[in-house]
């Protein structure tokens, strides 16, 4: 089978591996579309791992299937998780599973940059959804990155009478928007440095786009009724971003550090300040079982629509040029490669 394996942003290579083999546990997935994700070109923290097969947005067909898998079947159209937690442990029973040490060491083999994947036992159990049929194979690239969505929203309480500002406009920060909007909130403004993505932001839902080469402060206090932000979501590693939200929350209010910037990179919190007007500073990362089941559910719902975010289909041998198009970040916004085209 052929396999794209990372190298570096600008050098990844098709290359051909042995079709994995799967126990009586497990499950074969032909994989038939795949996401290129935000995460995947963060070449700091990529290169150091290389190579390597990288894709974790996938969805695809069952080929083949253990003797003691007894949910799902041959044909069947599945989305499959990456990462599972244990569901046992003290942050899982918290409610704090990706925290928890099985799920940052799970995943399926190769990786969804591959025409086929080896899907564990565990994974099957807790990561692996059937598609509804009215949920593409497109659609099912989402899931995974939406439920990221849900939960960082979930746990950063945002209400409806709120005001949301979301710094970066990228395929994250949109789908921030979007829920948003779904959600009803009072009023949401959009800042990039891009103007392509800050058009799409007014597209998929922002009331205002302001360009973050300007002054951030000031623009969001001209249309917010000189207020600054109830909740702020990061949703880019620049560094200056995160500088950017710590002085654009209002009191009482909370940032969400969606995306960080790089580990040496040092952010100085003026905590006499946050300690005065009780804001929070917060995080969130990746998806558990629910919240992947609740973001297969609004897509097939029709709560929310994500295929207007596709920006680009590309065939498998040209995923080098969907590598440079994420990382660029000029105009693109959601780029799914097909692994058997």
């Amino acid at each position: 089978m052929r396999v794209a394996v990372y190298y570096s942003n600008k050098d990844v290579r098709i290359e051909e591996r042995d079709i994995p083999e799967i126990n009586d546990d497990e499950i074969l997935v032909k994989v038939i579309a795949s996401g290129i994700c935000g995460s995947d070109v963060l070449e700091w923290y990529r290169i150091k791992k290389a190579p390597l097969v990288l894709g974790h947005e996938i969805s695809g067909v069952i080929e083949r299937a253990g003797r003691n898998i007894k949910n799902f079947k041959i044909g069947d159209r599945v989305f499959v998780s990456h990462h599972v937690p244990c569901m046992k442990c003290h942050y899982c029973i918290n409610n704090h599973h990706t925290a928890c040490e099985t799920l940052h060491k799970t995943n399926f083999e190769p990786g969804g940059f591959a025409e086929y994947i080896r899907v564990p036992k565990l994974n099957v159990e807790l990561g692996t959804f059937k598609l509804p049929d009215n949920v593409s194979f497109e659609e099912g690239t989402f899931i995974e990155p939406f439920g990221c969505v849900l939960r960082g929203q979930r746990l950063a309480n945002l209400r409806e009478n709120e005001t949301l500002l979301v710094i970066g406009s990228g395929i994250s920060g949109l789908m921030h928007i979007k829920l948003a909007k779904s959600k009803g909130i009072k009023k949401i403004i959009a800042a990039d440095i891009n103007e392509f993505r800050l058009n799409a932001a007014k597209r998929f839902g922002a009331d205002y786009a302001i360009n973050a080469n300007d002054d951030v402060v000031s623009k969001l206090k001209e249309v917010n009724e000189n207020r600054l932000a109830d909740l702020v979501i990061v949703c880019t590693g620049a560094l200056s971003a995160a500088k950017e939200a710590l002085n654009c929350v209002d009191k009482g209010g909370t940032i969400l550090f969606f995306a960080v910037p790089k580990p040496d990179e040092k952010l100085e919190i003026p905590i006499n300040d946050f300690w005065r007007n009780e804001i929070k500073a917060m995080t969130s990362y990746g998806a558990s079982p629910q919240d992947l089941k609740e973001s297969l559910e609004f897509i097939e719902n029709e709560k929310i629509n994500l295929k207007d975010m596709i920006t680009h289909r590309l065939r498998f041998d040209e995923i080098g040029k969907g590598f440079q198009l994420v990382a660029e970040a000029n105009e693109s916004i959601k780029v799914i490669v097909e692994p058997n085209k």
